[in-house]
Parts: structure tokens; C-alpha cells; sequence
């Protein structure tokens, strides 16, 4: 966790996300109105009164804002964790034990990850009589889990043939705790990644599935915020407090989210770790002005250096030695060079 906590963008993303987390708990109790509430304030821009100004109908966007971030959250979340324990129950199980079972749950996740995965949640939840946020949530999680399952599967089929895993199997560990003690810590930094990216697409397929219309409109997100924006034409009428604030916190949100994820990658991944202090080192080191020679890229990525780079026969100094020529040379042969020997 401290070397995870040590990127910058990590604690950034972190930081974002604890803000929304605060707003999300809060928001309901600190909304200044009901944002249901019509009023004759209607299309006013941001002001003291309301400070992103109102809706078509006088509803007061801030407290929309605020009371709808704890609905993506919360499906977001509860979705990313369902996924999650599919995922890693599937892979872990299918590339530990191999056989039969890889086979079958391995079928089960390609079928999964065939099927186009919004249309599907569209269908599921336009059938479903009731489509609050658990329901939402719940069915997004249960369709989003075969790519976490698939990556999960390729680490254990690797982890399996370690020497730890064959030294507890071999003293006859069961089955459940090999799996537990000696390949799950193992597949942490995975399992996060997966969880993150998980909540990421969880966040933009609620809210899609909202600004569509396909969930129940009463409860408030950001997404039922841009349907009723939408469908109310705030475009045409210039109402940009409408529809911008949501979208600029979608955006938050999501890089939030993408610069944990490439916190864990750099931590996963030690070819894109690079510390300050050998970034610093480099550049403080400056090769001499003669050794400075311009490159040039080619095909294939190889750094060359120019043809100019390259001494010919017409760059040697005058000062060199001339090269000796075959009049210089005493053939061994002659009478003089075999005294000379002897």
C-alpha cells in the first residue's frame, strides 16, 4: 500500500475520489433545495440563489448534482464488487484446477465476453419490473465479469507451476487454501486493476442506461440529469448550467479513476517505473559538447546516428601516419633479412 501511495497520480486519483465519496454521503443533507422541487425560477443562470442556476421546470441543478453523485457511486461500487468476486471466483478456480472445469467456465466467460455487454444490460433492465440502483447495479455486475475472469485465469495457470505452490501441494494442502494463502496475495495488484476498470465502466453504462431512459428516472444521478436536459432541448435554449456541470464531473470522475489504474500498472509493471531521482540524475547529466551528436528515427523504432557521423577516408587528419606500402616490407626470402634473423 505505501508503494502504491507513493505515485503522484495515485494520490491525485485517490484525493478526487475521496472528494466524491464525501460528496456522495453528505450531498443529500447539504442539497440547499429538494431537487425535485419546482419553482417559478425558471432557466436561471447560476447565482447566489441557486449556483448552477435551474431547470425548464425550476428545479435547482446543484442539489440534482449533489444528491445524484451518491447513485453512481453506489451502483458504480456495488457493481465493481459483484464483477470482482465472479471474476476472480471463475479464474482463479478455472486456471487452478484445470481440466474439466477450465474448460467449462472458460466456454461460460468467451460466451460472456462475446455478447456486446450495453445492449445486454439494456435488455436486462428494461425487462425487470423494478430498475433502482441495486438493480442496476446488480445486473451490470453479473454481466461485466468475464474479462476480470479471463485475465485472472492466464496469472493462476503461471502461479500454479511455482515452486511455493508445488512445495504446499506436495505437504498436502487442501485445495482451498493453496488458493487462499498462496495464489490469491499474489494477484492483489490484478484483482485491484480489474476492480477500478470494473467501476469505470460501471459509472458510464449507469449513466447511459439513465440518459436513455431505460432506469427509473426518480432516483437522481448525473445521467437522469443529461436525459432531462436532453429531452428539454437546454442545448437550443443556451442553458449550458443544465448539462455542463454533469458532464465536467463524469470527466472528473473517470480521469480519478484512470490515474488509479495507472498508479497499480506502474506497480504491476516495473519497466514503467522510473524514480525522480534517476529522472533527475539523467538530466543533470550533460555529455560534452563533441559527444552530443544528433539521431535520427528510422523505420523499426532504432535510433541511427546521420551519415555524416561516420568517418570516411577523406575525414582523416593530415597529421596521421601514412599507411606503409609493400616497398617498405624485406621479403624474408633475400639473403639480407635471413642474416639478419640469424
Amino acid at each position: 500500500m505505501k508503494a502504491l501511495l507513493s505515485s503522484v497520480k495515485t494520490r491525485i486519483g485517490l484525493g478526487v475520489l475521496l472528494l466524491f465519496a464525501v460528496i456522495a454521503v453528505i450531498g443529500p443533507w447539504i442539497a440547499p433545495h429538494d431537487p425535485s422541487a419546482m419553482s417559478p425560477d425558471i432557466l436561471q443562470p447560476p447565482s447566489a440563489r441557486h449556483l448552477l442556476g435551474t431547470t425548464q421546470s425550476g428545479q435547482d441543478v446543484f442539489s440534482q448534482l449533489l444528491v445524484g453523485t451518491r447513485g453512481v457511486l453506489v451502483v458504480g461500487f456495488l457493481s465493481a464488487v459483484i464483477a470482482t468476486v465472479l471474476s476472480c471466483v471463475v479464474g482463479i478456480t478455472s486456471g487452478y484446477l484445470g481440466g474439466l472445469a477450465d474448460e467449462t467456465l472458460s466456454a461460460t466467460g468467451n460466451i460472456f465476453l462475446v455478447l456486446p455487454g450495453l445492449p445486454l444490460i439494456i435488455i436486462i433492465a428494461s425487462l425487470l419490473p423494478e430498475s433502482g440502483n441495486l438493480v442496476v447495479a446488480a445486473v451490470i455486475g453479473l454481466t461485466g465479469w468475464a474479462w476480470g475472469a479471463r485475465v485472472l485465469r492466464a496469472q493462476t495457470l503461471s502461479l500454479r507451476r511455482r515452486d511455493y505452490v508445488t512445495a504446499a501441494r506436495a505437504i498436502g494442502e487442501p485445495t482451498w487454501r493453496v488458493i487462499v494463502v498462496e495464489i490469491l496475495p499474489n494477484l492483489s495488484a490484478v484483482i485491484i486493476s480489474s476492480f477500478v476498470g470494473t467501476v469505470i465502466n460501471a459509472v458510464l453504462s449507469v449513466i447511459t442506461l439513465s440518459f436513455i431512459g431505460v432506469v427509473d428516472l426518480s432516483e437522481w444521478n448525473w445521467g437522469t440529469i443529461l436525459f432531462w436536459a436532453q429531452s428539454n432541448q437546454a442545448l437550443a435554449q443556451n442553458a449550458w448550467w443544465w448539462f455542463v456541470p454533469a458532464g465536467l464531473c463524469i470527466a472528473l470522475l473517470g480521469t480519478a479513476l484512470a490515474l488509479v489504474n495507472f498508479g497499480i500498472d506502474e506497480l504491476v509493471n516495473p519497466r514503467l517505473r522510473i524514480p525522480h531521482a534517476t529522472v533527475s540524475r539523467r538530466r543533470r547529466r550533460r555529455l560534452p559538447a563533441p559527444a552530443r551528436r544528433r539521431t535520427y528515427m528510422r523505420v523499426g523504432f532504432t535510433a541511427v546516428l546521420p551519415d555524416t557521423a561516420v568517418p570516411q577516408p577523406a575525414d582523416v587528419p593530415a597529421s596521421a601516419p601514412p599507411r606503409p606500402s609493400a616497398a617498405d616490407f624485406t621479403p624474408l626470402s633475400s639473403p639480407a633479412a635471413v642474416k639478419e634473423l640469424t
